[in-house]
């Protein structure tokens, strides 16, 4: 269970860093992580905390900024020298005006001013990004795709969400509804799965932890052969984790089910590449089968690959990287910090990646 923690310094020397720094914090319904980097995104400390979202948002920006000032006063970090800070949320949001708008499991938080609370509670500007989109900058910045100029990120968890990063900016929208990757269509036919959107055949319906789950459930009794069956009969609930260590364990059918995973994966990120042409698609959140670590995890990036060329133009196909995620739970915190960097900092938008290091 998540609880309220000490501050944590990073094993970064704070003597090494380079001014200004920038907080960022990354809201989620159980916890809240908050952190301060440097202006080369190396995290100087970080604190992970309890939302207690029925206390009120209130409360929650309150605790937000007494732990920003905890951070700042462990790593002997001057609160001048913090320049801005990065806010990202998770649920849809007004970011033009800095306001939450509807958030599925924090409901006594929807409609409230949260930028501007944050800002004066902490007596800073604050960037306001969705919280996805903040992980792929996150990895656009200093992650898997810090060599490339255009990213699309994929985070798959219990949902499916999405961030596009171009030359610095992150991709929001007109109506702050950018990005939304895990409601790309992959699958038009009237029985198509329902995504918890209340929309048929996302992408999201076939591709989240939750999908793979309850694929693997419905799909099982034709399977009398799996040992998922054993988790069944001893009356446990089948996840997304099962499945990959029965996977990594050589059974078939889950092997299957996370290639079919794969499968619609790239059906959707075939759409994504020949609407955005990125250099790079980055798989993150934590329904990564292993990631690059585990033979499931190689299986599972392979076929996404494999498929993907096969869907895609050859140009594409060749120049399109697709790799996993390398900040985890991080990227978070790191990649609203850097949204902050880049709204309130001293780079331009559209500067050559070289340039800004």
């Amino acid at each position: 269970m998540l609880t309220d923690s000490e501050p944590q310094s990073s094993d970064f020397s704070i003597s090494d860093a380079r001014l200004p720094f920038y907080g960022g914090i990354d809201v989620g319904g159980t916890g809240i992580k908050i952190g301060i980097v440097d202006d080369h995104g190396h995290v100087l400390a970080y604190q992970r905390i309890l939302t207690q979202q029925e206390r009120g948002p209130e409360d929650g920006v309150k605790r937000i900024s007494q732990c920003l000032t905890e951070l700042a006063e462990s790593a002997n970090i001057n609160w001048d020298q913090i320049q801005a800070l990065g806010l990202g949320t998770p649920g849809t949001m007004d970011i033009p005006t800095g306001k939450l708008l509807e958030l599925p499991n924090m409901s006594g938080w929807n409609y409230f001013p949260i930028r501007d609370a944050v800002s004066e509670a902490c007596q800073k500007p604050v960037a306001f990004v969705n919280d996805a989109n903040a992980a792929a900058y996150a990895e656009y910045w200093v992650g898997t795709g810090s060599e490339n100029d255009c990213l699309i990120m994929l985070t798959l968890g219990t949902g499916l969400g999405g961030g596009i990063i171009i030359r610095d900016i992150s991709l929001d929208g007109e109506h702050s509804h950018g990005s939304e990757c895990g409601h790309v269509i992959v699958d038009t036919s009237a029985e198509a799965r329902m995504c918890p959107c209340g929309m048929r055949g996302h992408m999201e319906a076939y591709a989240s932890a939750t999908s793979v789950a309850k694929r693997t459930i419905e799909g099982l009794t034709q399977h009398p052969e799996s040992s998922l069956n054993a988790v069944v009969n001893a009356g446990r609930k089948i996840s997304s984790l099962e499945v990959f260590e029965h996977a990594e364990n050589r059974d078939a059918y889950a092997q299957y089910i996370v290639k079919e995973t794969a499968e619609y994966l790239a059906i959707g990120i075939t759409s994504l590449v020949h609407t955005i042409d990125p250099d790079i698609v980055v798989l993150g959140g934590a329904m990564d089968f292993g990631g690059s670590s585990t033979d499931t995890g190689k299986m599972f990036l392979s076929h996404i690959r494999s498929r993907f060329a096969e869907l895609t133009f050859p140009v594409l196909a060749e120049n399109t990287i697709i790799d996993f995620a390398t900040l985890g739970s991080d990227s978070g915190f790191i990649g609203a910090a850097g949204v902050a960097r880049a709204q309130f900092g001293q780079i331009g938008p559209l500067m050559n990646r070289a340039e800004q290091q």
